[in-house]
């Protein structure tokens, strides 16, 4: 799944398949302006901050659960967003600090680090990630990507994908090759 945020005419986060189907919106009431997200890709949550109703806040992939985080004045100056065990990791764009604030109340609000310029947050850790099960855009003895002469990307599923096609060409009737 892809999730992103849009606060345009309506404000909303949303979920997608990789290919762009499924669209689905997990969160479009009471939100303003939300301008970083982050998964917990363990337990399904989403995180976003919204600077404009100055929130941190939660919900399963559903867009159920939700919770709000920490609330207040300084959420105004916040960009960027990561979560790794207990914390939300988070850019103070006024001094330029990153902050850490315990995802389950809000609390235990820290400043670890100045930076000269930030305006996004990553955390990368050394403990080796699951390994990823087969799936339909893995090379074909060929070499193509899930059969896909340009580009293959993950449907509804691990096992579903679609192909698509490089701006100037059009999928064939085959739905792999691009013309």
């Amino acid at each position: 799944k892809l999730f992103f945020t849009d606060y345009g005419n309506a404000a909303k986060v949303e979920r997608c398949d990789m290919d762009g189907m499924n669209r689905t919106w997990i969160v479009d009431s009471k939100i303003e302006q939300p301008t970083a997200l982050a998964l917990d890709l363990i337990n399904k949550y989403v995180y976003w901050l919204d600077i404009y109703l100055e929130s941190v806040e939660v919900v399963d992939y559903q867009g159920r659960r939700r919770q709000t985080i920490t609330k207040g004045r300084q959420i105004r100056h916040l960009c960027g967003l990561a979560v790794f065990e207990n914390y939300l990791y988070t850019v103070n764009s006024d001094n330029l600090s990153i902050l850490r604030i315990n995802r389950y109340n809000g609390s235990d609000v820290q400043a670890l680090a100045r930076l000269d310029n930030a305006k996004e947050i990553r955390v990368y850790q050394k403990r080796p990630q699951a390994a990823a099960r087969s799936h339909a855009c893995e090379a074909e003895p060929r070499g193509t990507p899930g059969g896909c002469s340009h580009l293959c990307l993950l449907s509804s599923s691990y096992k579903a994908r679609t192909c698509r096609c490089r701006t100037g060409f059009i999928l064939g009737s085959d739905g792999r090759s691009c013309k």
